[in-house]
């Protein structure tokens, strides 16, 4: 059952001002005082207010309707996981409202604000990290919540994913068990994902005596970056006899700019990505990657978030699907 929402009358009781007053500071704040327009805009935010944009049934009712929430468009890895949760969601009737909020958690918190003013039943979150409005406007929402792809993260209410942190962990200690001992970590996309396979990375070079290095880079994963980045390795750390990447499309392009340079893989340079992208599995040699079950995630995640949905919620909070390490031939 969805909780009462904050209302207009809500935040107009806690200024001191009507309800029209505040309707028409949150449509157009320039209309008020800058002290009133503070005022209004602090309480809205303490009482979690919800725009409603759908009819006033609907917010006594089921809507049929499920947000998800992912921070990227192009990356295979989430497509995977929006054909899982369309399987499951399809033939139970529910529609997908899909948002996108580019790895920002204040985008992240718009797009939420805008999901949940059409009254969605259930959310799919695909980080575990939030702003603060955004946990206070989902305990007010009161609908099920699941966040994806992480199952180290204490969740808001349940989680469906993969331990990142052991998954590099494992990866790593197969290249170094392989004779490799410089080997470099490519951080792309600075998520909290890509943070927990550094701290699996760092973990296994520290407990083998090896000296962790880090590339950082905030842009988004793709052939490009990699083969930029390999560019970038053969200039500044020629030690370097294996690389581990946060993704598998980055690994992809530094295998083809050592392939452009001369650069001999796996005899010279190891290589390994992660998610088990298809063409890193089709291309000669295989790509070694950490093959992730981007799919059956968002299958298991829509399951969850159906029956909690049906008032059946299900008592695991952590639902840990696990992984595989490819050694593929790059190795």
């Amino acid at each position: 059952m969805k909780k009462r929402r904050p209302t207009l009358q809500d935040i107009a009781d806690r200024v001191g001002a009507t309800k029209m007053t505040v309707s028409r500071c949150l449509r157009d704040p320039a209309t008020v005082s800058e002290g009133l327009r503070e005022r209004i805009f602090s309480a809205a935010e303490q009482v979690g207010y919800i725009p409603n944009r759908a009819p006033d049934l609907l917010s006594r009712a089921t809507s049929h309707s499920i947000g998800v929430l992912v921070p990227s468009l192009t990356n295979q890895v989430f497509a995977d996981v929006l054909v899982g949760i369309e399987a499951v969601t399809e033939p139970a009737g529910y529609h997908l409202m899909l948002s996108h909020y580019g790895y920002s958690q204040e985008l992240e918190e718009r797009s939420l604000a805008s999901l949940l003013s059409y009254n969605v039943d259930g959310v799919i979150l695909s980080d575990s990290r939030h702003t603060s409005r955004t946990r206070r406007m989902l305990e007010t929402a009161g609908i099920p919540t699941v966040e994806i792809m992480d199952s180290r993260s204490p969740p808001l209410q349940q989680s469906v994913g993969f331990d990142n942190v052991a998954a590099s962990y494992d990866m790593v200690s197969e290249m170094i068990r392989r004779g490799r001992r410089h080997v470099l970590y490519l951080a792309v996309r600075l998520d909290e994902r890509t943070r927990q396979r550094e701290e699996g990375y760092r973990q296994a070079m520290v407990e083998w005596g090896l000296t962790p290095v880090t590339l950082h880079r905030s842009q988004r994963s793709s052939y490009s970056v990699g083969a930029a980045l390999l560019g970038e390795i053969l200039a500044e750390h020629p030690e370097t006899d294996a690389i581990f990447c946060t993704n598998d499309d980055v690994a992809v392009g530094a295998y083809f700019e050592c392939l452009r340079r001369g650069v001999r893989v796996p005899e010279q340079m190891a290589i390994a990505g992660f998610h088990g992208h298809d063409v890193g599995q089709v291309m000669t040699p295989r790509l070694a990657s950490v093959i992730t079950p981007r799919q059956a995630i968002g299958e298991r995640a829509a399951r969850a978030l159906l029956a909690g949905i049906g008032g059946r919620p299900d008592a695991e909070r952590i639902i840990d699907l696990g992984y595989r390490i490819e050694p593929g031939m790059t190795l």
